[in-house]
């Protein structure tokens, strides 16, 4: 099934130049000028993945991904200024699953839009195939003390409570917990959950970590399970 992308955008040559390039790949695109008009399109009619600027009139990107996070947990990617860092790190801890700094290579931007796609469909159910083109049994689910993650359904609890994870946290964490007590680098939990040679730095892991913890207390204020060894990585700490 071919891939809808939103693109959401004040500036005209922006959506016109990466849709024309999405389109070029084979993807469909959505195009709107502003936050206010994209989230009532969205939470109508769902895309595949978002691609939102953060500075827009009317309504922000980061505004928009806080709104549209109450409905959906569609993959988002942003697109920031070069020296806006706040924005970049306000955007990975609302939920966004990454973000490219203006300008940026079209090509750089494709194959993101790829790797992010190809990570959601890993945990739809009957996504995996084998080369025949047979889909694969699904992966049962995994468990670690009081924490469960079933990868075929992309559903993840914690002492039997729901936790919303979007395809970037839920592969971090699936990594965490396969070894448990075993210390992972940021570079082997970049590996994990970007793919293609995609270029993230420490700080994009950092935070995703600190999102994980976030939304794992909101269920449980005593979680600590996700424990950080200063100058190696992390590791799970089942129980």
């Amino acid at each position: 099934m071919t891939a809808t992308i939103a693109l959401v955008d004040d500036d005209r040559n922006i959506l016109t130049s990466v849709s024309i390039a999405l389109q070029a790949e084979g993807f469909l695109t959505r195009i709107y000028a502003d936050g206010e008009t994209a989230l009532k399109a969205l939470i109508d009619n769902p895309a595949d993945l978002g691609i939102f600027d953060v500075k827009m009139p009317r309504m922000d990107g980061l505004e928009l991904l806080r709104r549209l996070r109450e409905k959906s947990q569609i993959p988002v990617i942003f697109l920031t200024s070069k020296d806006d860092e706040l924005d970049e790190a306000l955007g990975l801890a609302m939920g966004a699953d990454d973000y490219i700094a203006k300008p940026f290579s079209q090509r750089l931007l494709i194959a993101r839009v790829r790797a992010i796609l190809r990570r959601a469909e890993i945990t739809q159910p009957g996504a995996a195939a084998t080369a025949g083109g047979a889909a694969e049994a699904p992966t049962g689910p995994l468990v670690r003390g009081r924490l469960t993650m079933d990868p075929a359904r992309h559903r993840t609890t914690w002492n039997g409570e729901a936790v919303t994870l979007t395809v970037t946290e839920f592969l971090i964490l699936e990594t965490l917990a396969q070894r448990p007590g075993i210390v992972r680098t940021r570079n082997q939990l970049m590996d994990a959950a970007y793919q293609d040679d995609i270029y993230v730095d420490d700080r994009t892991i950092d935070s995703h970590i600190k999102r994980l913890r976030r939304k794992f207390r909101q269920v449980d204020p005593e979680f600590d399970s996700i424990e950080t060894l200063y100058g190696a990585g992390y590791r799970f700490s089942e129980e």
